[in-house]
């Protein structure tokens, strides 16, 4: 079985309230949301950027999570293309998952040490208003809360 959040925590409803009120455009999904982040009392979302490549690197070299998102190993050097290819495609949108308890005062706007996992949109191209929404928490102390 899969180890997964209660549905009702903080993290889950944060992702599924706040990203229904992106702006999603067709062709510009991830842009029009490149400096948005949405903030909740435990968590907060950023868009995935360059920056936060070689911590999600490391999180996608550990079997579980690779078997877990039904993913295979990249190089840290494909790992920078396909952030580049997400931040780019129409119709995907990509958050990582900041855990509050894990950022410190003064930390870097992208919130590195606060990484947890990741929240990944598929939009409906034949429905402008469907989206797929895939979580991933990568980090397991905030899987626990």
């Amino acid at each position: 079985p899969i180890p997964c959040v209660p549905w009702q925590s903080q993290l889950w409803t944060l992702a599924v309230t706040q990203l229904v009120k992106l702006q999603f455009l067709p062709s510009e999904a991830m842009r029009n949301n490149a400096d948005l982040k949405i903030a909740g009392s435990r968590s907060v979302l950023v868009p995935y950027s360059e920056e936060h490549v070689a911590k999600y690197h490391t999180w996608m070299q550990e079997d579980w999570i690779l078997e877990m998102t039904e993913s295979e190993p990249l190089s840290i050097e494909e790992e920078y293309e396909m952030q580049k290819s997400w931040r780019e495609d129409p119709q995907k949108c990509t958050f990582i998952v900041l855990d509050k308890s894990l950022l410190t005062e003064g930390a870097p706007k992208f919130g590195i040490e606060g990484m947890a996992g990741d929240v990944n949109l598929f939009l409906d191209v034949e429905e402008q208003n469907k989206a797929e929404i895939d979580i991933m928490i990568a980090e397991e102390k905030t899987r626990e809360l």
